[in-house]
């Protein structure tokens, strides 16, 4: 891929929780001369905490909402966005996103995500209380 650096145009992440989203997303920035926004520490930043405290307190729906709401708000051009796993489950922000740039999917085996999702519990995920990396996987990966 060969991105100008001039280019008025997004790289939007999108992949599982521990697909390297923000890693990559760093990189991808500095190598291409754009700056780096992280929706998550948005999230966070905006909400003054964290995201298994929106979990625990309000539900992973909740969580889910807060994410669409900072997703059609975000307004950037020329920037490497990390996005949340869950952002796509909201059509109308990866509608959005996709307008603004280009959508890559960091495509990670359920293995390698295994080995790289340590604290499942206690990472803030928006996902049902009972449903394990394996059924997140299968239900986020279509």
């Amino acid at each position: 891929m060969n991105i100008m650096a001039g280019d008025l145009s997004n790289i939007v992440l999108i992949g599982m929780p521990g697909s390297g989203k923000s890693t990559v997303g760093v990189i991808l920035a500095k190598l291409t001369s754009r700056s780096f926004v992280n929706t998550d520490v948005l999230i966070q930043t905006k909400q003054g905490r964290s995201l298994q405290n929106i979990v625990d307190r309000h539900g992973y729906l909740a969580l889910r909402a807060i994410e669409e709401k900072v997703l059609l708000d975000l307004d950037c051009r020329n920037h490497v966005i990390a996005t949340g796993g869950s952002a796509v489950y909201c059509h109308a922000a990866m509608t959005r996103l996709k307008s603004g740039g280009i959508v890559v999917f960091l495509d990670v085996d359920l293995q390698t995500l295994e080995k790289r999702v340590h604290g499942y519990e206690t990472r803030g995920l928006a996902r049902r209380p009972d449903q394990s990396v394996t059924d997140m996987f299968a239900e986020r990966y279509a």
